[in-house]
């Protein structure tokens, strides 16, 4: 069983409650596909085969506390963040986030969660192209150097797309939480490219439609993201956004971007000071822009 690293920071505040602490670093330990959970420079470092939400969950539900990811893996690691937000053919909004870790045996693992997708099978490839001018219309083909036919992540590296990586499952909710194990792709080769997740099930290549040698019949992507270089364990020191003073406990309840990211106390503060500096040359500029 090939087991990632997770460096989960939570919300203990000045110092963790011991009780508290054994208590979750036991639940944790029980879990099976759990190899070890402990408690390591103000984290816990869990060393798992379970999807990294589902280990977030029960660190939140077992401490009472919030939980966040802060690093994953200890090799060369990406994470790609996945919108619909350029896609205009389903009507509610997919957000979510997958992560490329490297590992030291030599296999890449895809830990991902996303919400909103509609319930059922929805594909999932690496794409030639991190570009999103277009929205989803411009990240290109399946990643394919060898340029072999379409087919399923089983499949030898000469009978698939090395960008193909099979299918998640949304439930009722509209969450698919996953973790994907791949034996062909390398982390250094897809930073820079983009992931998306499409509209129907991929039938592998193993279907009767003209394009399941293509994409396996899977429609259009729905949601994607641009795959960029990422922190591993201990790796990403910071607790507050340097971007726009987000702490990480509130980046889980925040928008990614846009209306809402930041507290309207701090809005207006930051109004009130541009609104001072245009009035009076002498003030010290204190705006974002």
């Amino acid at each position: 069983m090939l087991m990632s690293k997770l460096e989960v920071l939570v919300d203990f505040g000045p110092k963790p409650d011991e009780v508290v602490l054994n208590k979750t670093l036991a639940e944790l330990k029980s879990q099976e596909g759990v190899k070890d959970a402990v408690y390591k420079e103000g984290a816990i470092l869990v060393e798992t085969a379970l999807p990294s939400t589902q280990v977030l969950e029960m660190v939140s539900k077992t401490s009472g506390k919030r939980a966040v990811l802060q690093g994953f893996g200890e090799t060369q690691s990406a994470v790609a963040m996945i919108s619909s937000q350029s896609c205009c053919k389903i009507k509610r909004q997919v957000l979510g986030v997958i992560r490329f870790q490297q590992t030291e045996e030599g296999a890449l693992v895809a830990d991902g969660s996303i919400d909103g997708l509609p319930a059922g099978m929805h594909g999932v490839h690496v794409h030639t192209a991190g570009d999103l001018s277009q929205g989803c219309k411009s990240i290109g083909e399946h990643f394919n150097p060898c340029g072999a036919p379409h087919g399923g992540p089983e499949d030898p590296k000469d009978r698939r797309h090395a960008g193909d990586l099979g299918n998640i499952i949304a439930d009722e909710n509209g969450r698919a939480t996953f973790r994907i194990v791949d034996n062909v792709l390398k982390v250094w080769d897809i930073i820079g490219r983009s992931v998306a997740v499409t509209e129907r099930k991929d039938d592998l290549g193993r279907g009767c439609s003209p394009s399941s040698k293509i994409d396996g019949d899977s429609g259009t992507p729905i949601a994607c993201g641009i795959i960029a270089r990422s922190a591993g364990v201990f790796q990403n020191p910071k607790r507050i956004c340097a971007c726009d003073g987000v702490v990480v406990w509130d980046e889980r309840d925040r928008p990614l971007a846009g209306k809402g990211r930041r507290e309207e106390k701090q809005e207006k503060q930051e109004r009130r000071c541009c609104q001072n500096h245009s009035n009076n040359a002498n003030v010290n500029p204190c705006c974002k822009v």
